[in-house]
Parts: structure tokens; sequence; C-alpha cells
């Protein structure tokens, strides 16, 4: 799932990456920390500011990479 959000990413694409968000989803992965992180950084670069803050904020656990996911959506 990396690889394809880091891809919609970079292609602004953000209908595939709420695709993917939604796979992400039934497979139970959306609380891991890295999935999490590569999602906040995708909906960021989207400038899906709003999908971006509540996938943060369901995050069970901020570190230094969510933060700057977060800042960087923001900034």
């Amino acid at each position: 799932f990396i690889s394809i959000l880091d891809a919609c990413s970079g292609l602004a694409a953000l209908a595939e990456g709420k695709e993917t968000h939604a796979r992400i989803i039934d497979s139970g992965l959306e609380m891991d920390a890295v999935v999490g992180n590569a999602l906040v950084n995708m909906y960021g670069k989207c400038g899906s500011l709003d999908d971006a803050r509540s996938t943060f904020n369901k995050l069970p656990q901020h570190n230094v990479v969510s933060w700057n996911a977060i800042i960087g959506a923001f900034a």
C-alpha cells in the first residue's frame, strides 16, 4: 500500500488515494503507523487537508514522521 500511496502523492491522484484508503480500512491496516503516516502524507500532497487532519487524529500515536507529515501538509 505504501508504494501506491506514494504514487498517488506524486501524481496528486486524490480519487485513487481515497480508493486505496478504503482498501486499507478493509484490510485492517489503517492504524499501522507506517501506513497511517503515508496516508497523511498522501492527503497533504493531494491538497485534502481535512482528510490529512482526520487521518492524523485517528493515529493511535504520533511520532516524528507523523508530525512532519501533518506539518508538511499545512505548510
